[in-house]
Order: C-alpha cells, then sequence, then structure tokens
C-alpha cells in the first residue's frame, strides 16, 4: 500500500491535463480523484489560445462537474482541479519532541541529508519499490534485548514498536524465550532501526518495515561474554537473519586467538548469507576494536552532527564505513570539525527511562553503538529495494554501501572515516542503466 503523502505526490503530478478533456491521474476516474489534494473551489481552465486561468465554482457543483462542463467549451482547451504537490519525499508524522506533525525532523538530524543519512530519499526509493520500509527483511539486533512486549508487570512493550514486527528470539544471559531489555540501550538501537514510522508517536525509524529478530546477549550492566555471544550470532544466522547488528565490543586488548568461538560464529553467519555489521569502538584507538575488526564483520565509526569525527570513535585501516553517532568533534583541523565549541547533539530514540515501564527519549546516547544501526538500517533498505537482486550477498551490500558513501576527510577511504558517511538515499537508488527511459 502506497502511504497517502506519497499517493497524493504520484496522483498530482500525473494528474496532466488532456485537450478537451478534465485532466486526469492515469486511468483515473471521479472516483479516484476523490482521494487526492486540490484546492476546494477551483478549476484551473487553459483556453484555445493558450491563457490560463483559475475559475471559481459556481451554482452548487462540484469541482469534477464544473471541470466537466468548461472542458465541454469549445473554447476551452482543458480543464480540471486544482492540484496540490507534497514533496518528494516521504514525510512521517511522527512529532518528535515538538508535538507537531512531522516534528521529528527537528530532533533527527541524523536521518536528514548533509551530516545526516538522507533517509527520505531512501523512503521515497523504497515506496517506489513497493517494500516501504524495507518491508519483510529481517534484521537481528544482539544486545540487552527489545522492550518488544509487555510480561508481567516488570516489563512493558514500548509504544513505537510494533509486536508484530518481531519474530521470536531469545535470551541467552537469563536462557529462556524472552529477550527483554533490562538496561534500554538495545531498544534504543531496534528504534534507530526499527521505530514505527507515521503513526504520530515520538520519533522514526530508518527500516520502518523491517522485521527485527531480538537477541539478548548483554546483560542489565551492557556485558556480555564470548560464549553467549556466539551463542547468539549462530542463533541469529539459523533464523533467517539477512542483517545482524552488533553495537558492542570487546576491550582493545581482545586478540583474535582468545575469540575463537566468536570468530567461528561469525564465518558462519557469512556462510548463511547473513551481513554483520558492528560498532568500531568508543576508545579513542587508533584500531578497531572486535568484533567489528574481523574481516567477515561490516565495521562502522561515528561522525557528529558537525559531520567530524566523534572524538570517541575509533579508528584505523579496518574500519569500513561511519554514520552518525553524536557527541564531540575529533580535534581534527577540518573546517567539519569544532572542537573548540559545545558537542553535537545526541541521537535520540525512543526507550525506557528508569524502569522497562516508562518511556521517553533520554539523552546521552553517544558511540558507535548508535552509529551501527544507521548502517544495519540501510542494509535492510538495499536487500528490500532490489537494486542488488532478490538475496544480494554480504559483499554486494557492502560494495553498494561504500560505493554510494559520502566521501570525508582525505580523498578515497581512509582510517578515520573508512568509505565515508553512509547515504541511504543513494545506496537504493536503482542504477541508471535499469531505471525506464525519461518520457
Amino acid at each position: 500500500m502506497i502511504p497517502r503523502a506519497r499517493a497524493l505526490l504520484l496522483l498530482s503530478l500525473l494528474s496532466l491535463a488532456l485537450p478537451g478533456s478534465v485532466a486526469h491521474a492515469s486511468g483515473g476516474t471521479a472516483a479516484a480523484w476523490a482521494q487526492t489534494a486540490y484546492r476546494p473551489g477551483e478549476v484551473v481552465v487553459r483556453m484555445s489560445d493558450g491563457r490560463t486561468r483559475v475559475r471559481p465554482v459556481a451554482g452548487g457543483r462540484t469541482v469534477l462537474e464544473e471541470a466537466e462542463r468548461l472542458a465541454r467549451r469549445p473554447d476551452v482547451a482543458s480543464a480540471g482541479p486544482n492540484w496540490i504537490a507534497r514533496a518528494s519525499a516521504f514525510v512521517p508524522n511522527d512529532p518528535g519532541e515538538s508535538g507537531e506533525p512531522g516534528g521529528w525532523q527537528q530532533t533527527q538530524w541524523n536521518l536528514l541529508p548533509v551530516t545526516g543519512i538522507d533517509a527520505p530519499a531512501a523512503w521515497e526509493n523504497l515506496i517506489a519499490a513497493g517494500k516501504p520500509g524495507g518491508k519483510g527483511v529481517v534484521v537481528a539486533v544482539l544486545d540487552t534485548g527489545v522492550a518488544y512486549r509487555n510480561l508481567g508487570r516488570k516489563f512493558r512493550r514500548s509504544p513505537d514498536l510494533a509486536p508484530e514486527r518481531f519474530r521470536r528470539g531469545y535470551d541467552f544471559v537469563d536462557d529462556d524465550a524472552y529477550p527483554l531489555d533490562h538496561n534500554g540501550h538495545g531498544t534504543h538501537v531496534t528504534s534507530t532501526i526499527a521505530e514505527t514510522a507515521n503513526n504520530g508517536i515520538a520519533l522514526v525509524g530508518i527500516a520502518y518495515g523491517a522485521r527485527i529478530l531480538p537477541v539478548r546477549v548483554l546483560d542489565r550492566l551492557g556485558e556480555g561474554d564470548s560464549y553467549s555471544i556466539s551463542r547468539g550470532i549462530r542463533f541469529a544466522a539459523r533464523r533467517g537473519a539477512k542483517i545482524i547488528n552488533l553495537s558492542f565490543e570487546f576491550s582493545s586488548t581482545v586478540r583474535p586467538g582468545q575469540i575463537p568461538e566468536i570468530l567461528g560464529a561469525l564465518r558462519y553467519a557469512r556462510r548463511r548469507g547473513a551481513l554483520v555489521v558492528a560498532a568500531s569502538g568508543n576508545a579513542s584507538a587508533t584500531a578497531v576494536a572486535y568484533p567489528a575488526r574481523a574481516s567477515d564483520v561490516l565495521s562502522v565509526g561515528a561522525v557528529t552532527e558537525h559531520g567530524c569525527q566523534a572524538g570517541y570513535s575509533n579508528t584505523g585501516r579496518n574500519l569500513d564505513l561511519v554514520a552518525p553517532g553524536g557527541g564531540p568533534d575529533a580535534p581534527l583541523s577540518s573546517p567539519s570539525c569544532r572542537p573548540d565549541e559545545p558537542p553535537g547533539r545526541d541521537i535520540l530514540q525512543m526507550t525506557f527511562l528508569n524502569s522497562a515501564r516508562r518511556f521517553g527519549l533520554p539523552t546521552g546516547y553517544v558511540g558507535t553503538s548508535m552509529a551501527t544501526p544507521h548502517v544495519s538500517a540501510t542494509a535492510a533498505l538495499i536487500v528490500a529495494s532490489g537494486v542488488l537482486g532478490d538475496d544480494p550477498s554480504p559483499a554486494q551490500i557492502t560494495a553498494r554501501l561504500k560505493t554510494s558513501a559520502t566521501d570525508l576527510g582525505a580523498p578515497g577511504a581512509d582510517a578515520r572515516y573508512g568509505a565515508g558517511l553512509i547515504n541511504a538515499g543513494r545506496a537504493t537508488a536503482p542504477d541508471p542503466a535499469s531505471s525506464p527511459p525519461a518520457q
């Protein structure tokens, strides 16, 4: 189904005036017109001599009746409603902090163009592809759990996460079938990926049509062991996750020989066709932390609202891409970096506040953990868009993300920004060669 805002735009653009007839959408009828938007009480009339004027509707007739009547006149070339166009991108009505429809744009700088990922252009691409919000793609979130359902008196579902969009997950911390969030971090990450769009609540997720597989591998303190994490990765891959989000890191002292079970699980997920996306780390180190450093993982660093490397973000030759993580700029001599000024804004999403029963938009969430779900969600949109075929490989998705990214820092791939800042709009746009010819 095409969301209403999109339908209005399509019909307004297709409603071209035809000589001697009322302008209409392709194959349109009066019933179809009634669902579109045009100026009440006005008809646009193009005369046979080329002049165009707006005439008021008279005699108690409707706009369509008046247009039909005028179109029959011999001195009229065409007549039709005064159609109203909409901006050429899907703009959800979620209010953000302002309380006004569409107010999310004042809060979620990270989703807008320039220093964000240009999610509205991607949403438009996915609507055109018939897969709004990445509909159908399964994204596994391995984290502190997700507030995806009510359970007893202690746990409540986030009001902006639709329960029908969750697949049955698992809790590898408490070893049960209820991977509920005990911390808030996992719900925040999941909301960046898949918070419900256009429902008039809070903010919006990037892949708002994707399905989430919740897997709890971190405890209430945000800590998890390598055995539980490796089991969680294998579980997600077996359950059909196309994207696996890992918004956590091991200590920079951990070496590959110390986590063979993790590396084995990552290879297993890759063989199953899952793209694993992980945080580069928040230690301001010059080397990417594991698991992001592994060759079977897409590593993600963070940039700020100013488009600068975040001061905490790990860098290094294993860094693949960057995405919005918020917070302070790194002390770099670059026009986009302002280390002596107040930090840019955090990444806001709905999660719970001081208990798993109260929800809001808390501040304080910055880091490569926040950057990573931007990439996972964009990867899900790429898969759903069909620009790489029906079932692209992890390598194909990675290449698409990199070639469509906005280059930052030194020209080409570099240790600070990898291939650059992801651009969801470009990543999901049909290739020119596959697009229909211009009319």
